[in-house]
This record gives C-alpha cells, sequence and structure tokens, in this order.
C-alpha cells in the first residue's frame, strides 16, 4: 500500500515537474537543497517501512522540516556569504546513502532467503519423484 502511494507521489510530481515554468537561478539552490532533503525524508520513509515501523507523523514532520531547515540554511549562508548548505547537503546526502544501504540489504536478504526456499522445495520434489 505504502509503495503505491510513494509511485503515485512520484508520478503526479513527476507530472507537475514537466508541466512547471522554469525556476530562475536566483532560486534554483534553494530548490536543490530542498528536494534533496526530501529525498532523504523519501529513502528513511521506505527503509522504515520496510522494518515495519513507519510513522507517518514522523515521516510528513521530517519531510517538510528538514526541506524549510535546508532553505533556512541556504538562506542564512547567502546572506553570510558562507556555503552553509554544504554542510547540508553532506548529512541528507550520507543518510540518503545509508537508507539507501538499508533498503538494499533487505532485498539481497528477502531474495536470498526466496532462492533457497526455491531449491529446499525443488529438492523435496524430486526426491518425492524419485520414490
Amino acid at each position: 500500500m505504502i509503495f503505491i502511494a510513494i509511485l503515485l507521489g512520484c508520478l503526479i510530481g513527476a507530472l507537475i515537474g514537466i508541466n512547471m515554468p522554469i525556476i530562475s537561478y536566483t532560486y534554483s539552490g534553494y530548490l536543490a537543497i530542498a528536494i534533496i532533503a526530501a529525498l532523504d525524508s523519501v529513502f528513511g520513509g521506505i527503509s522504515s517501512t520496510l522494518n515495519k515501523n513507519f510513522d507517518l507523523k514522523v515521516f510528513v514532520s521530517g519531510f517538510f522540516g528538514n526541506a524549510i531547515l535546508s532553505i533556512l540554511l541556504t538562506y542564512l549562508g547567502q546572506k553570510l556569504n558562507v556555503d552553509i548548505y554544504l554542510a547540508a547537503i553532506v548529512v541528507f546526502v550520507g543518510r540518503m546513502f545509508n537508507n539507501l544501504a538499508i533498503i538494499r540489504r533487505y532485498y539481497l536478504n528477502k531474495w536470498t532467503i526466496d532462492r533457497q526456499k526455491n531449491i529446499k522445495n525443488n529438492k523435496k520434489v524430486q526426491q518425492k519423484d524419485i520414490k
């Protein structure tokens, strides 16, 4: 169910993105950091769904909270003429890779276990055929 919602959200986002006007260079840095923060939340949501501890309130608050905080850091950094947004990028991308590793391990373990079960079932069927 949650995967259908994620896919539907991605599809709607892509359709909106195709039909939106081009973002000016002034705001493109803000949008980029907000997208990275949002992607971090999405990967975290998928990871927590696989670990069976997904909470919609935590996901939504993290999604918007991370995006707003990263935009504010970018704004503050531009006013101070310091690239503070780089710290947010490092943190969010690091978390994205960590969550992606969790997702990858989950599906690799699931694939390996399913494959071992199929091998055992095939051996049982072959043994029955021999008898």
